[in-house]
């Protein structure tokens, strides 16, 4: 896999992303997959990429990345600080300024609408902060 985003098409990255699910080959594969399928479902503009050897989710900005790990699969919010979590996925990188993770084990249930109400919210915070074309005019 590539690790620079330069020496490639982002357009490639889909498939880029399907080969690390299918590499991992366990419970973290399955449920990266479970987690873009959540996260693709938040919004149809949701664009995927593939940056730093990991797959990242964005609109207007970055949504989030999905990390695979030995015991965890982590989404990094890199706004995450930002946003309200009223019910309690954050459980990683709680002590930054901006980022906020969520940490995913092997079994571990957890609120799928409230883990794409957070993706929405990521969203929103992306596009409060996107230049306006009146003022950019």
């Amino acid at each position: 896999m590539p690790k620079a985003t330069a020496d490639w098409d982002q357009s490639e990255a889909p498939a880029h992303i399907d080969r690390r699910i299918a590499e991992l080959g366990d419970w973290r594969g399955e449920l990266l997959a479970r987690l873009r399928a959540l996260i693709l479902s938040a919004d149809p503009g949701i664009a995927e990429e593939f940056k730093w050897n990991n797959p990242v989710w964005s609109l207007n900005g970055i949504i989030c990345t999905g990390e695979t790990y030995k015991a965890a699969v982590k989404t990094t919010f890199p706004k995450g600080a930002a946003l309200d979590d009223p019910h309690g996925l954050f459980n990683s990188s709680l002590d930054g300024n901006t980022r906020r993770a969520i940490d995913f084990r092997r079994d571990e249930n957890f609120d799928e609408a409230a883990f794409i109400a957070l993706i929405r919210a990521a969203i929103a915070l992306n596009n409060a902060k996107k230049p306006s074309r009146e003022r950019l005019q």
